[in-house]
């Protein structure tokens, strides 16, 4: 062999690998394409037949070996019996219908014990008859079921549906689908015809006095012992020094002194009210403990937020739940009042939350500026895990305790200067914040 016929059969032969290769792809292309449209038709089919069906269908299949085997008649006849009532009852699940079926929730937002109601509205605007089918709609853990009338065209079927709010928390509403069943129940087809909505139902609240009476006036900032050279809560006059801004000389003080006269001020910060609800379930005696005290809880974070103060809302975090330090607590939203109740509409107690004190160190330790801290729990661990908290907090810090039991009686007292609250209903919180703020 020459070295020209080298050179060519060289490329030829790559030629037919490159070939060979782009063929081998295509096929296990082919092949996975093949796989994934089997394995989604199996989806399907697996999501249409019933149990029932599926029992008929090998049924069928068994009674069609065998006759054809062993020469039985009668299980052959038995066997194209089934197989023609599985094909019967495929045929009766086609068409989806011409119509539209709309799920309206009026309000997402309700408070526990509000009435509530999700509207469903189906129209026909086609020429064919709609309707004639199962109407289902989930709410939350149950599933209200309708049987669609046949509609005409232009008919429409407009029905509300009730939605239990007894207690805190977000309902699913929908998707409402209709049901296309054989009679004989061997083949089931969904058709969802809307998206899932949700209810958020809030806690009760209680409108309470602004928090900035009796506690803080701070509307400017609050004044601290820092002195400094510029700020808006004036101190003293000192003499002047190099370096001092001469816009703060006062003259009339010079004039009188003979000497420049320099105003001094206080340094000013803007406070921060913190709300730490208590979620250890060792801290409330029953589930209406924990409900009362999330509802105080968002009543002075509502009102909080209503005045535009900076407000930060902390539950108890779980224990080891993440690496960075800050497990102890978790932070709610606190941009709008909505929320923060749409946020307290998913907090439970959990076995795994820190305690309370831990909680509020982590807290002063992660916000700055804290001035006003409630801290809300139940009445099982009594007043030592409170005081124990308060002694967590920055000094300066003006504290708050909450203690909730449902029906019980008002009481309001001072321990080791630390200010504690027993109520048995909301009013109760709202009348001893008014009375403190008018004692102040």
């Amino acid at each position: 062999m020459t070295l020209t016929q080298t050179r060519t059969t060289i490329p030829e032969e790559a030629r037919k690998a490159g070939l060979l290769a782009v063929v081998i792809g295509r096929a296990v292309g082919a092949a996975r394409r093949a796989g994934a449209a089997i394995a989604q038709a199996s989806r399907a089919v697996q999501g249409v037949v019933t149990p029932l069906g599926w029992a008929v269908v090998i049924a069928a299949v068994v009674a069609l070996v065998a006759g054809y085997t062993w020469g039985l008649l009668e299980l052959i006849a038995l066997g194209w019996g089934l197989a023609v009532l599985v094909a019967a009852a495929s045929i009766w699940l086609i068409g989806r219908g011409a119509g539209t079926i709309q799920l309206v929730l009026p309000s997402p937002r309700v408070v526990v014990g509000e009435p509530a109601e999700a509207r469903l509205i189906a129209a026909n605007p086609g020429r064919r008859r709609f309707g004639g089918v199962q109407l289902e709609l989930p709410v939350g853990r149950r599933i209200v079921e309708r049987v669609l009338p046949g509609l005409p065209r232009g008919g429409v079927f407009d029905e509300q549906f009730p939605i239990p709010t007894e207690r805190r928390g977000v309902v699913p509403v929908g998707p409402a689908r209709t049901v296309r069943a054989d009679p004989i129940g061997l083949m089931r087809r969904e058709f969802v015809w809307s998206e899932t909505a949700e209810l958020h139902v809030h806690p009760r609240t209680v409108p309470i006095n602004a928090l900035s009476t009796g506690f803080i006036r701070d509307l400017e900032g609050t004044p601290t012992r820092d002195l400094t050279a510029s700020d808006i809560a004036f101190h003293a006059l000192r003499e002047y020094v190099p370096g001092d801004d001469r816009r703060f000389i006062h003259w009339r003080s010079s004039a009188k002194t003979g000497t420049f006269m320099v105003r001094q001020f206080e340094e000013t910060r803007r406070s921060r009210l913190m709300v730490l609800l208590d979620l250890d379930p060792g801290a409330y005696s029953d589930a209406a403990e924990f409900e009362l005290a999330v509802s105080a809880a968002a009543s002075v974070g509502s009102r909080a937020i209503r005045d535009a103060r900076t407000v930060s809302f902390v539950v108890s975090g779980r224990q080891q739940s993440t690496r960075d330090g800050r497990s102890a607590m978790r932070e709610l939203p606190t941009v709008s009042r909505d929320r923060l109740l749409d946020a307290l509409c998913l907090v439970e107690t959990d076995a795994a939350a820190v305690m309370l004190p831990d909680v509020a160190r982590a807290a002063a330790e992660t916000l700055a500026g804290v001035s006003l801290a409630f801290l809300v729990t139940g009445t099982a661990r009594g007043v030592a895990p409170l005081r124990a908290a308060a002694t967590r907090l920055p000094p300066g810090v003006e504290t708050v305790a909450v203690q909730c039991s449902p029906e019980g009686e008002a009481s309001a007292r001072t321990i080791a200067g630390l200010t504690v609250f027993g109520i048995g209903y909301l009013e109760d919180l709202r009348a001893m914040l008014a009375r403190s703020a008018s004692v102040s």
